[in-house]
């Protein structure tokens, strides 16, 4: 089944909604960085929340979202834009610890929650936009949501979840964003919650096989629901071999100069597929020549 996500509306305008299945995106991603299970899930649940706010974009604009927790993770990067392609990586893919108290992958301890989570979306303007947030609980899903309300002051409710099999493939990924327009009453947003509280984990309606449209069915109820668009979400990165020439370059001739001296050449390794890139020493010359300009 392809990965895509979901637009909605309510039916009286007041919730819009998103929703997505991620799977074959988390899974590229953790066969390509071979991260290990609580590394996978805390990076699938950033990639799925990303790839939805990268939704609420147009075709060429693009967002970032860095989360910094102080956890033995690191830093978990995602960038995704409005036409569904979305990368990510963790500083530290090899990390994982037993279930926590309540059976789950240990997401809180391996992102930690004394930092932050930023968003900086490239929307073709002079300057970005960037907005910031402590995190408050490292599960990241709250994370998320506490972001829309206070940086976008748009009251949402954000859930991601994977699940992870025997083998450490990607058994299902997925989420849902919901937010709340003007004009809902006290009495709609009460019914809202009491649905998001009754519904399955959104990891686990994905492993059954429920579309986006059908999750975002159980959550609002089919009625309520009109939905308005969809979009294939795919893993890509935008590495190349010019783009690691120009990382180069933007050492400075003394380093590349240090490089030539010390290694005769340069192996450079991409953050977010691990593609790796080798630079011979007459290369190494002709940028260290670009470099002095």
């Amino acid at each position: 089944m392809k990965d895509y996500l979901v637009r909605a509306i309510s039916r009286n305008g007041k919730v819009r909604a998103f929703a997505i299945r991620s799977t074959g995106v988390v899974e590229e991603s953790r066969r390509r960085l071979d991260t290990w299970p609580v590394a996978s899930a805390a990076l699938g649940r950033s990639i799925s929340a990303s790839a939805m706010m990268g939704a609420m974009l147009k075709g060429n604009e693009r967002l970032t979202v860095i989360i910094k927790g102080g956890g033995p993770i690191g830093q978990i990067v995602v960038d995704a834009n409005g036409k569904g392609e979305v990368r990510g990586y963790v500083t530290n893919p090899h990390i994982h610890f037993p279930l926590n108290a309540m059976g789950k992958l240990d997401v809180a301890k391996a992102v930690g929650t004394d930092g932050q989570l930023l968003v900086t979306k490239d929307l073709g303007l002079k300057e970005p936009y960037n907005g910031s947030v402590e995190l408050i609980s490292g599960e990241l899903g709250e994370d998320f949501t506490y972001y829309f309300a206070k940086s976008e002051q748009t009251p949402s409710a954000v859930s991601v979840g994977v699940l992870v099999n025997p083998d450490n493939s990607i058994k299902a990924a997925g989420g849902f964003i919901i937010q709340l327009l003007p004009g809902l009453s006290e009495a709609d947003i009460a019914e809202l919650e009491k649905k998001l509280s009754g519904i399955p984990p959104v990891s686990t309606m994905v492993d059954e096989g429920l579309t986006p449209e059908e999750i975002l069915y159980a959550v609002l109820g089919k009625d309520d629901v009109e939905i308005l668009a969809d979009l294939d979400i795919v893993f890509s990165c935008h590495c190349s071999v010019e783009r690691m020439e120009n990382a180069l370059i933007s050492l400075g001739a003394e380093e590349i100069k240090s490089i030539i001296e010390e290694q005769g050449k340069a192996e450079l390794t991409c953050h977010f597929c691990n593609e790796v890139y080798q630079v011979d020493q007459p290369e190494l010359e002709r940028l260290m020549k670009l470099a002095k300009k």
